[in-house]
């Protein structure tokens, strides 16, 4: 039994659920998502609430049936609150700008990286922060990656991109030797 797949979805005021079958679009005040979802589990709207079943005691539905109301959770809460991710970058003259869909990163290099934001990802740059906002979680998660990928923190004096929560534990340097 999936513990995360017997609690039901809530659907929040503002958002507008519609279930075809496999099929679930999410509406609400921050945009709108669609997915497809397999057909090893059931999606059923009732009421205010979606909830999720196993068609079958197969493993693989079993499995699918908590993996499928977590997305379907991620899409409500998206389309209501919104996801974002920060990144800190720490480094000698490196610099971040946004210039309509674009992210332009000074990050040591010889020449400057310009990184095409995904469609839905908003970025927001102040100081050494870069803010990434969106209602598709997977998306925003992967364009925090994709730029923290262009130079991730190093051990030795912490240069680099790194996420907010994220701790870089540091290593000493060499020791003279005698």
């Amino acid at each position: 039994m999936s513990r995360i797949g017997k609690v039901p979805v809530v659907i929040p005021e503002k958002v507008e659920v519609k279930v075809n079958g496999a099929h679930v679009a999410v509406k609400g005040p921050n945009g709108q998502l669609e997915y497809t979802f397999t057909n090893k589990v059931t999606i059923a709207l009732e009421g205010k609430e979606v909830k999720v079943g196993p068609v079958d005691e197969s493993k693989e539905s079993r499995s699918l049936w908590g993996t499928t109301r977590t997305l379907i959770s991620n899409m409500v809460v998206g389309v209501s609150k919104g996801f974002t991710r920060q990144l800190i970058f720490n480094g000698v003259g490196y610099k971040a700008l946004v210039r309509g869909e674009n992210i332009i990163l000074n990050l040591g290099f010889s020449h400057p990286i310009d990184y095409v934001l995904p469609k839905g990802v908003q970025a927001k740059v102040t100081k050494n922060v870069i803010d990434l906002s969106g209602c598709d979680k997977e998306l925003v998660g992967f364009a925090a990656a994709k730029i923290r990928s262009f130079r991730p923190p190093e051990p030795y004096k912490g240069k680099g991109v790194k996420y907010a929560e994220e701790t870089i534990i540091r290593k000493a340097g060499k020791a003279g030797s005698k």
